[in-house]
């Protein structure tokens, strides 16, 4: 039986993870910070990157789904002794660097650093590294971006868009992830690579977000409106309290393409994600 430890084993993508390696019958030491009852081939251990409760000395596999910059701090100490890592970061990396907003800035930063520790210290190891950067994740319901627009419009009856929000998306169900993440580890193509996970389908965001709406029970609408009339609508929100996350640069990136090459991924270790759909399940209504 092989084993795998997995770090963010509760999160959106590990719990989709979790799922695949115990139907392959795999033995599972799964981190979180909260005691939870084992079952299955899948043992959990309490605790978090500062130190983890009865951890293993070995395994075959470590994945890591969760907070990247952690997770190579982690494991540049090397308290589990592994050949092979899998870890997701994010093609943030790549979005945001650009972006005017300081916060941003350092969230490129930090998986620019981290990203490289984990090469580096595998490639010291004698261990092999896989880096998977997913778009916009989706499909458990519990994302930050179309269930908080799920959520916004439920609560207000409709949802508000700038006009020519057409930048093209690539939206990535959360499953296609884990089942990524489970494809690469015994391809030696793809050690020491990193990788971008997009959706299989690109679409405007603004068609984004209406088969989103399109989820919501009961209905509502999408309402576009000029720029500056969002802005001024922006401003109210944000003064109450409300669609803070929304920073001006986010606004402006609704009408940029953000579209990434998937035949890396296709042509070393199959990848072949779905197209966009999206149920009252996948934005938290269900």
């Amino acid at each position: 039986m092989r084993t795998a430890l997995v770090f963010g084993a509760s999160g959106q993508i590990g719990d989709a993870l979790l799922r695949r390696l115990d139907a392959q019958d795999w033995q599972v030491f799964a981190v979180s910070r909260l005691a939870r009852p084992s079952a299955s081939n899948v043992r959990w251990l309490r605790g978090e990157f500062g130190g983890i409760e009865d951890v293993p000395a070995a395994v075959d596999v470590i994945f890591s789904t969760g907070p990247l910059d952690g997770f190579s701090q982690w494991y540049a100490r090397g308290p589990v002794a592994t050949a092979r890592v899998v870890a997701f970061g994010s093609t943030s990396l790549d979005t945001k660097q650009a972006s005017h907003d300081a916060h941003e800035r350092d969230i490129v930063a930090r998986l620019q650093s981290a990203e490289r520790l984990v090469f580096d210290t595998a490639a010291a190891n004698g261990a092999s590294a896989t880096v998977l950067r997913p778009t916009l994740v989706y499909g458990a319901g519990r994302d930050q971006t179309l269930v908080r627009i799920a959520a916004m419009a439920k609560r207000m009856g409709f949802f508000v868009l700038p006009r020519g929000a057409d930048g093209k998306r690539q939206p990535v169900h959360v499953d296609d992830l884990a089942a990524a993440a489970l494809a690469v580890v015994d391809v030696p193509a793809t050690h020491g690579q990193a990788y971008a996970l997009p959706g299989g389908e690109t679409l405007a965001y603004r068609e984004m977000v209406a088969r989103t709406l399109a989820a919501v029970q009961p209905a509502v609408r999408l309402r576009e409106v000029s720029m500056p009339m969002f802005n001024l609508a922006l401003a109210f929100a944000r003064k109450a309290g409300m669609m803070r996350g929304l920073t001006d640069d986010a606004v402006s990136r609704m009408r940029e393409d953000l579209v990434f090459d998937a035949s890396p991924a296709q042509r070393d270790f199959g990848y072949a994600p779905r197209a966009f759909i999206v149920d009252a399940q996948a934005v938290g209504q269900g």
